[in-house]
């Protein structure tokens, strides 16, 4: 049955390749008849357009849901978990579990986050109640760290502003708006440096939900030791662990990338904090993942053709308490 599996990529990436060959699977053109499409997402757009017309048959399967950014756009995941965290309020769903304050158990997994310009009001708002507090900001629409700095005092939004040629906080293209989040600025730091995790989850279904979990995710490290000092805000070999970013540092090393297994900081964490806390985090940051994909469930396009892979960056502060930072494709 392998041998006849045709597929089509317009992605060339020779690990999709080389994975799909070894399967014995045959490539094909995306004209001609296949059962398997890797696409980039303007090709999935397209495929699923109302224009487009097109039919996909019972035997071909697509690696995106329709609007699959609902969840991968830094702006709109935010709008669906806050918009989760109200319907479970209305209907006492015993997923809302409050901790003795108050917080969602379960949903309290993103920084305070607000859009702008439309949230610029609220923003100052909370920026006054702690004005010596640290905000990262970043396009929603891109990715590798492109576009991202921080900031610690509202003048720097306003130069933000009007080197952005918006003289007033009148809302922009899409692709113009920025989330701005406070800065998880006490991270749990190994060898003195900052990282995060890249976990990958596979969504077959949305309603009913189905995801795995790839047990292989990595952690990706900083080449500069972490500082809160507000001298080094701008240094972003401190702060991002966008590879994209710290292959440029003199400190980075091309033979490990700067990485480390999940498996590996497991270990590190069972030997340094003991097993009982390390699995209540890998506990939390599942309940983590759920709950961001159930936020989006009832507004993702489900379809029996979609399945769709997902990059989870999340930060564990030195509390090891998870922070679900953005969800990649």
């Amino acid at each position: 049955m392998s041998t006849k599996m045709k597929f089509a990529t317009d992605l060339e990436k020779s690990v999709l390749i080389n994975n799909f060959e070894k399967r014995g699977w045959t490539q094909v053109s995306a004209d001609e008849d296949w059962n398997f499409y890797w696409t980039n997402v303007n090709t999935t757009r397209s495929i699923f357009s109302l224009e487009n017309g097109y039919r996909l048959s019972d035997d071909q399967i697509i690696n995106h849901f329709p609007n699959h950014y609902e969840l991968t756009r830094k702006d709109l995941m935010v709008k669906n978990i806050k918009r989760f965290r109200k319907e479970l309020d209305k209907e006492s769903h015993p997923l809302a579990e409050k901790d003795e304050n108050g917080r969602y158990v379960h949903l309290d997994s993103i920084p305070v986050t607000f859009l702008l310009p439309a949230d610029y009001n609220l923003f100052v708002e909370e920026f006054r109640k702690n004005p010596s507090s640290t905000w990262i900001m970043k396009p929603c629409g891109k990715a590798r760290g492109i576009g991202i700095f921080l900031i610690n005092k509202l003048s720097q939004i306003k130069k933000w502003s009007r080197d952005s040629r918006s003289s007033s906080f009148v809302a922009p293209a899409a692709k113009d708006a920025y989330v701005i989040s406070r800065y998880i600025d006490n991270p749990l730091l190994i060898g003195g440096k900052k990282f995060d995790l890249r976990m990958y989850v596979l969504v077959t279904s949305y309603r009913p939900l189905k995801c795995y979990m790839y047990r292989l995710g990595f952690c990706r490290f900083c080449t500069v030791k972490y500082t809160q000092s507000t001298n080094e805000l701008d240094n972003m070999f401190v702060h991002l662990t966008n590879v994209s970013i710290q292959k440029h540092g003199e400190e980075y090393n091309p033979v490990h990338g700067g990485k480390w297994t999940i498996s590996n900081l497991r270990l590190y964490l069972e030997g340094t904090r003991g097993k009982q806390v390390t699995d209540k985090l890998f506990d939390e940051i599942n309940w983590l993942t759920v709950m961001s994909l159930k936020a989006v469930s009832s507004t993702m396009a489900n379809d029996r053709h979609c399945f769709e892979v997902y990059g989870y960056d999340i930060i564990i502060d030195d509390k090891l308490k998870p922070w679900l930072i953005e969800v990649g494709f």
